[in-house]
């Protein structure tokens, strides 16, 4: 039954517009079947049939909001499982100065479904740990010192079915950085403060306003190095 079940995941994403179209919703956000089929280059038509087969695997989710209706990946789960795959196709050879361009960025800074990764994820959980805002005594926890900061910060803490807090393996840096709730929360507020912005690829950039904050949490960015 696992090897069916092994098969039955491989043929969903063996399609080139439909592993493009999960690529692409990597970032955590919600996008529209127009934008899916922009992003992998087909017809409208084609990529609605796709999005069937991907919800009918379990791979997404159709939201309705109004009128509109947006396509996301189903849960981070879901997410992880895309992000560890593709994890393969980047660890190609990088051919032509944009590829390697897009590369250091993605090493640089990433979302990895709804949090950071690359470089700046991984000094993230280790400023974190330093700084006493987060502990690992009993598991990965927020300390109150941590609630404090984040509070000043304005990332709200809230508590859920998701876990607030676990290790994810980083397979660019080969080192964990956060996931959870609290750091998803932590990107959206990064994005809505402006101290990094998202590009359509997954790449983060750090805005000049992210200093104080990042410092905050531990983070030294000038001693990143930045593509």
């Amino acid at each position: 039954m696992e090897t069916i079940a092994l098969a039955e995941v491989a043929a969903v994403l063996a399609d080139p517009s439909r592993a493009t179209m999960c690529l692409v919703l990597l970032d955590g956000r919600a996008w529209t079947v127009g934008e899916l089929a922009k992003a992998a280059g087909i017809a409208l038509s084609t990529a609605s049939e796709h999005v069937t087969r991907l919800a009918g695997a379990g791979f997404v989710v159709r939201v309705k909001q109004g009128r509109a209706s947006y396509v996301r990946i189903a849960d981070p789960r879901v997410a992880e499982l895309i992000e560890h795959l593709a994890q393969h196709a980047e660890h190609r050879p990088v051919t032509g100065l944009k590829s390697s361009l897009r590369a250091r960025r993605l090493g640089f800074a990433r979302t990895c479904y709804d949090h950071l990764a690359g470089e700046l994820g991984v000094a993230l959980r280790d400023g974190m740990l330093a700084t006493g805002l987060v502990a690992t005594a009993d598991g990965l926890t927020l300390t109150p010192r941590g609630r404090e900061v984040l509070g000043e910060l304005g990332v709200p803490v809230a508590a859920g079915r998701r876990p607030l807090l676990r290790d994810c393996l980083d397979w660019t840096e080969r080192r964990d950085h956060l996931a959870g709730a609290l750091p998803a929360a932590l990107l959206e507020r990064a994005v809505e403060a402006g101290w990094v912005s998202r590009d359509g690829h997954r790449a983060v950039k750090v805005l000049p306003t992210a200093g104080e904050p990042f410092a905050a949490l531990g983070v030294d960015l000038p001693a990143l190095v930045r593509p």
